[in-house]
């Protein structure tokens, strides 16, 4: 009775069980949050969590700092093994790029502010003085 569960699994799936299934989230309401959150988009535009993704389709996935896009390779409704999970899509080149150059980035600093730590008493106390005399 799995088996033929599986098979209809295989030609028809919603989106965020694909999802799912391909290792991009731990859990389909995880997925089903990305989607309805709009990290997720399919061929430019949101979608649902619903829908019915085809092969070929290019689906953009935002997961934290990294935005990957990927083609769809095959549809599965089941979630197995990571080197099956990512036989079902492959990344785009400029998306494998895009994340490198990103990580590199922030693995640089190039990104966010730069401090060279926490203050020195002086600093603290010209801080302070200077906060005094915007007050006042």
């Amino acid at each position: 009775m799995a088996e033929k569960n599986s098979e209809k699994d295989d030609g028809k799936v919603r989106l965020d069980k694909w999802l799912w299934a391909a290792r991009f989230y731990k859990t389909r309401a995880l997925a089903k949050a990305a989607i309805e959150g709009g990290k997720v988009h399919c061929a430019g535009e949101r979608c649902k969590p619903s829908k019915t993704p085809r092969l070929d389709d290019e689906l953009l996935i935002r997961n934290g700092f990294e935005a990957r896009s990927v083609v769809i390779l095959a549809l599965c409704g089941v979630r197995r093994g990571a080197p099956e999970a990512q036989a079902l899509y492959a990344e785009t080149p400029a998306s494998i790029a895009r994340r490198e150059e990103a990580a590199a980035q922030r693995k640089a600093g190039v990104l966010g502010v730069q401090t060279d730590g926490r203050p020195s008493k002086k600093q603290r106390r010209q801080i302070h003085g200077f906060l005094d005399r915007q007050e006042g």
